[in-house]
Formats: C-alpha cells, structure tokens, sequence
C-alpha cells in the first residue's frame, strides 16, 4: 500500500477537523478527500471513522457504495465507458478495446504515464443514448471508435504526447 505524504495527511486532518460537528460528516469528509487528493486513501477512511464514532467498515462500505469514490489516485484524464446492457448491445466492449490501445490505461486502472485512467461502469442513467461514455467529465451519447479516438488525441496534443 502506497504511503501518503505528509502534506495528504494535514489536508485529512483539516477536512475531518472541518466537518466534525456538521450533521451526517461522513459523506461530506469523503466527498472533500476525494475533491482534494483525487481519490480516498484508506488513511483518510481510518481518520473519518474515528472522529465520527463509526467503523473504518462502515465508512469503506460508504466508499465502495457510491460510484463517485475511488480507492486509488485516478489519471490526469478519466475515461468512463458504460458496460450496461444497452451499451453493451450497442458496441462498449469495441470503445473500451480502442480505448485500451490508445491509452495504455486497462480497464479500471490508470496508464503507467498516469496521464489516462479507464473505468468500466455500470449504466450511466442514458440508455437511450448507447453506448455512452464519458471523457473528462463530458458525456458522449451515441459514442463511436471515432468519437474515442478524436478525443484521445485531442487529449494527448494538449499534453504534447506522440
């Protein structure tokens, strides 16, 4: 497991010192650690459980339930593409194999550069636009292999990558 530095670790203290006495703290703890440091180190959960008075259980079970959290540090870019049934159907599996050999990321993992991070959902609420995926936060209904590698390119100009 990968150590936090010390500077990750005051920003914990601080976000967990900061909500302590606010109603229902720990999603908002969470939601703040994962808006600081990208994502939520087991650190931080052990930290939240203890100020609030609740299991490092049960705030990892708050982790893994919403889909927004993560566990590990994400890529400078995220890839979200939809693996539902609709998306499916319609073609994901081809954006994803595109995807992966564009960027090196595999799927639910970040590429070794950390530039790229790939994430296979679970339907994303817009079946009627499959298969749907989402890049930097911009949705992408009716997604083609052109579409995912415009983008990807696009990406890696303004990153100045080959």
């Amino acid at each position: 497991m990968e150590r936090l530095n010390l500077d990750s670790l005051r920003t914990i203290d601080a976000i967990v010192e900061r909500h302590r006495e606010e109603p229902g703290p720990v999603i908002v703890m969470l939601h703040d650690v994962q808006d600081s440091l990208g994502y939520v180190p087991f650190e931080a959960m052990e930290k939240i459980a203890e100020a609030t008075g609740t299991s490092v259980a049960d705030v990892y079970g708050v982790v893994c339930f919403y889909a927004q959290f993560t566990t590990s540090p994400k890529g400078k870019h995220v890839i979200n593409i939809c693996l539902g049934t609709a998306c499916y159907v319609k073609g994901a599996q081809a954006l994803i194999d595109e995807t992966v050999s564009l960027t090196g990321a595999e799927i639910n993992r970040t590429s070794e550069d950390g530039v790229f991070s790939l994430d296979a959902t679970r339907c994303l609420g817009a079946c009627g636009l499959a298969p749907v995926c989402i890049i930097d936060g911009k949705v992408f209904g009716n997604c083609t292999k052109e579409t995912v590698v415009s983008e990807i390119n696009r990406i890696k100009a303004a990153e100045k990558m080959a």
